[in-house]
């Protein structure tokens, strides 16, 4: 019984690691703003945070103002992409099957950082949260209805 889980453990460990980079899912929101509301980009998430994106989409089928700022991934701030490219920190967590990554970059002049959480779903990371570590705000407390 006992070798049997330590095989399920180490099984269980080596998918997770098969799951490639976390910091390396978050990578392109920065290098690409906005792209947490695209259709594209859908599959990158799990929820809680793939049902605010979807609730935002619907309301934006009635106009073209969501319940979403487009700048959350840059902290809700008036960002400069090359000063986010040229500063840009992405520091990654691991733990089984949950990871966490924070993002640091300069924004209006500060330091700013954003916490994704994600989850390993087979050999694949997904988004479940996105957090600011400095304003009051996460994208899974959102009430888009």
């Amino acid at each position: 019984m006992r070798s049997l889980l330590v095989i399920g453990i180490v099984v269980f460990a080596v998918s997770a690691a098969q799951a490639g980079e976390p910091s390396e899912v978050v990578r392109p929101f920065y290098l690409q703003p906005g792209l947490e509301l695209e259709q594209s980009a859908r599959g990158q998430f799990i929820d809680p945070a793939r049902k605010i994106l979807n609730q935002n989409d619907e309301i934006r089928q009635g106009g073209p103002d969501g319940c979403l700022d487009p700048a959350l991934p840059f902290n809700d701030t008036n960002f400069d992409p090359a000063e986010i490219a040229s500063t840009l920190k992405l520091e990654e967590l691991v733990s089984g099957n949950e990871a966490t990554v924070v993002a640091k970059f300069m924004a209006e002049g500060e330091e700013q950082a954003v916490q994704w959480r994600l989850k390993a779903i087979g050999t694949e990371w997904r988004i479940s949260d996105m957090i600011s570590l400095s304003k009051d705000w996460a994208l899974s407390r959102f009430q888009c209805e």
